[in-house]
This record gives structure tokens, sequence and C-alpha cells, in this order.
């Protein structure tokens, strides 16, 4: 395994990368995906105590725009060989992500992930670097802060910039009624404000924005039906 130093200049590379402006049109969007992950252990009668292994589903599932209507969906099983460290989740989870998102049938034009974008110590967030690595439109949906300060918002519907290093990284967005905010941030080829505009409408009766809570239901399922 690198380095934390190396893997630092590797998020760095990414951020340089990564481009916080609209590169692609509104008015032209058709198909948005949601990405979501979950975990797991090898079945315990499959292998010994010990020995058994950790696992990532990673599911991609795409939506039409703004409809929400389900298209298509694809998801992607690995062995996770990348410990659990704040900051450092792209590369834990990225891989199973692309996988999965190169076993699409339907390519989406906008990827929301389950994760920070630009809204990370180093401007490197799991959205930014599965956009970046892929070459395509991505948001980062967060339900915790990693980085960064601004005033949460009370009201449903209301968002409220984050500031971190005198840089706006993103919005607190209170989704539903009763619920913490999420922290919406653009990831790759979208900017702030459309990043916040497209979570918005993505956002129905539920806290977390279609495509990533179809997302997660799927990751779940297939956890369900397949490994337990």
């Amino acid at each position: 395994m690198k380095t934390t130093e190396e893997l630092y200049r590797i998020q760095e590379e990414i951020a340089s990368k990564a481009v916080i402006e609209d590169k692609l049109s509104l008015e032209e969007l058709k198909l948005v995906a949601g990405a979501d992950q979950a975990f797991f252990y090898e079945p315990k009668n499959d292998t010994e105590e010990k020995d058994r292994q950790e696992k990532i589903i990673s599911a991609v599932v795409v939506l039409e725009y703004p409809s929400m209507k389900f298209i298509d969906y694809s998801y992607s099983v690995m062995l996770v060989d990348f410990p659990y460290i704040p900051g450092l989740l792209s590369f834990r989870e990225a891989p199973a992500i692309i996988n999965a998102f190169h076993a699409l049938k339907t390519k989406p034009d906008l990827l929301i992930i389950d994760g920070c974008g630009i809204n990370h110590p180093r401007f490197a967030g799991l959205a930014t670097h599965v956009g970046v690595i892929l070459n395509v439109a991505t948001i980062g949906v967060a339900k915790n802060l990693l980085c960064g300060n601004g005033e949460v918002p009370c009201e449903e519907g209301e968002s409220c910039m984050i500031k971190y290093s005198n840089r706006e990284i993103g919005y607190y967005f209170k989704s539903k009624k009763g619920s913490n905010p999420l922290i919406v941030a653009p990831g790759h080829k979208i900017s702030l404000e459309t990043s916040l505009k497209l979570i918005k409408n993505c956002t129905h009766k539920h806290k977390l924005p279609e495509p990533t809570r179809i997302a997660h239901l799927y990751a779940n399922k297939i956890k369900k039906l397949h490994y337990y």
C-alpha cells in the first residue's frame, strides 16, 4: 500500500484536473445515475472466521431526468483492499463504482454519488475522484460534513453555502422536514449552483435524491439476495 503522503499527492493531482463548471447542458440532460455502496463479509460457512474477507457491492442505477423513471442498473462486487480512513475513502470505494459504471448498457449524462465532491480537505472526494477518472459529470451528496463551515438551514427546501479555506465547496440542503440537511457538492464537470439545482430537482418525497436512494436500495437488495 502507498504511503499517506503518496495518496495525498494522488488526490492533489485529481483535484487539479477537476473542472468545477458546467460541461453539460441542462436542456439536453436526459439520463441521471446514482451510485451507492454496501459492505459485507464472506459467509461464515464458506471460510474460517479468521480468513473472512470484506467485500464491497457498488450499485449504479440510471433514471430518466426529470421524471426519475427507472432505465437501467448494474453492480459490481470486489474485495476491499483498503482500510476505512476518513479523507481517503476514494481508494476504498472508487474501483467498485468505476467497474459498475462500465457495466452499464445505458450510459448517463450525470452521476450522483453517495459521498463527497470538492467538499474535501484536498478538494478530491469520492465524486471528484470518480468523475475525473471516468471523465463524466458528477455530484457528491454526503450525510456528514467532512470539512468547512456554513450556516445550517432549518426550513425544508432551504440551502446554505459551505466554505473551506476561503473557497466555496458546496451547500447544506434541508431536503426534508425533520431530517438533518444533506451536503451537496460538485464533483467534476459541473458548477456549484447547478449541482444544488439538480439535486433539488431529483429529490421528491424522501430525504435523499432519487438516484442515490434507489442505488442504496439496490445495493442492499443484492447484498441480501446473494450474500446472506
